[in-house]
């Protein structure tokens, strides 16, 4: 006799929140944005620095090229657009062909920060687009550096660039002009000598005259028309893939210049991922009544939000965005997501308050809006920060003379 299959009837079983513990945290310390220069000057000679990325080779010359917003995964997606950098591919980090991590959050601010000091986002203090002072308890905005303050109180440490200079290695940055001066610039890529150079050619020209202008030379050079594009139109627009067409012959024709003895390597800040204009994919902060309970201050980015709580209700409001948003975002407490090496191995004293009392970092294509007081950032179309590969992974090119 068959007996009939069972049928279970009631509700589903609670939704189970992501662990903190899954999210995939950045290559600290042997294969992040923070170890790049601190291994080619090691390389060099520059006192005080040892090779951390194993994979790299030394030379006299090292150039590196920073794209704003060339994720691993969309130069790979795009090899039509992107020949001369999908031929390079394999060169990746040491020839192994991977890329390395931008470190979390994968923004700009951040990534620079790492870039420029060899440090981690807890020990170098910008961890994050915009972030609580906790001495006027105000959300300073790292990129844009608003309200004013004191670049060398919130980021006291020497950048590489000053480190190797002082011993001796010709080093330079050639960007553009609207860049010299900016706070970013100085807590993170000052030292050397500044270029500022108007069009991505002339940057690439003069960045090849003065890697040769030194018997050892460190040179920076950037460009960031590729990211605006991307967060205007969007990853999958025809604005963002012109870049991204230009950007290839850019560094084809910095690689075509270099002079002997010479390593170019082509790297990002993050990558970026398009998120579609529905609620299912934007939740708007300033109209959720549950996540914005208890919430004294909303900080970071659509998808890496420092959670600021007013006294006392830090417990409720971890719990709260855990079961509200808990599916698709990793959400820890500040000090689960310390512990856990979110920001590095290491946070500093004067850093430990600027990180969230809760810190949502975003698993799915999904972002945290705030349409009311982020009226800007909520209108992009591509976005990045959190710890997906899109985002996270970023190139380590290689070409060598």
């Amino acid at each position: 006799m068959v007996q009939p299959t069972a049928v279970t009837h009631g509700w589903p079983d609670d939704p189970v929140p992501l662990a903190p513990d899954t999210a995939p945290v950045p290559e600290y310390t042997f294969g992040s944005l923070g170890d790049v220069l601190p291994t080619l000057v090691a390389g060099q000679g520059v006192p005080g620095f040892e090779a951390r990325i194993a994979e790299l080779s030394p030379a006299d010359r090292n150039c590196v090229f920073l794209i704003d917003g060339l994720g691993w995964e969309q130069i790979k997606a795009h090899p039509d657009e992107a020949p001369y950098l999908t031929s390079l591919l394999g060169s990746s980090r040491g020839g192994t062909g991977r890329p390395v991590t931008a470190g979390f959050p994968a923004t700009t601010a951040t990534s620079l920060a790492s870039v420029g000091t060899g440090r981690y986002p807890g020990t170098h203090g910008l961890p994050g687009y915009t972030v609580r002072n906790p001495e006027t308890g105000e959300l300073m905005n790292q990129l844009r550096w608003k309200p004013w303050t004191s670049p060398r109180v919130w980021q006291p440490y020497p950048t590489v660039f000053q480190l190797a200079h002082e011993a001796g290695i010709h080093t330079a940055q050639v960007s553009s002009p609207i860049f010299e001066q900016t706070p970013l610039t100085k807590v993170a890529l000052s030292g050397g000598t500044f270029h500022g150079r108007l069009s991505g050619e002339e940057r690439m020209d003069f960045a090849a005259e003065q890697l040769a202008a030194g018997d050892r030379s460190l040179v920076y050079t950037y460009y960031s028309e590729l990211d605006g594009a991307g967060h205007r139109f969007g990853i999958d627009s025809d604005a963002w893939r012109g870049q991204l067409m230009f950007v290839d012959r850019l560094v084809q024709r910095l690689a075509e210049q270099l002079p002997p003895r010479s390593a170019l390597y082509v790297t990002a800040d993050h990558g970026m991922v398009d998120i579609p204009f529905d609620e299912q994919h934007r939740i708007d902060f300033d109209e959720d009544w549950e996540l914005r309970a208890g919430v004294a201050l909303l900080g970071g980015e659509g998808r890496a939000r420092h959670v600021y709580a007013v006294p006392g209700a830090e417990a409720d409001v971890l719990t709260c965005w855990r079961e509200v948003i808990g599916e698709q975002f990793w959400v820890a407490s500040r000090d689960e997501a310390i512990s856990l090496g979110w920001f590095g191995d290491e946070i500093d004293e004067r850093v430990y308050g600027r990180i969230g009392d809760v810190v949502a970092a975003a698993h799915d294509d999904v972002a945290i809006t705030a349409s009311v007081n982020e009226p800007h950032e909520s209108a992009m179309v591509g976005m990045h920060g959190s710890m997906t590969p899109a985002e996270q992974l970023v190139p380590l090119l290689e070409v060598r003379s």
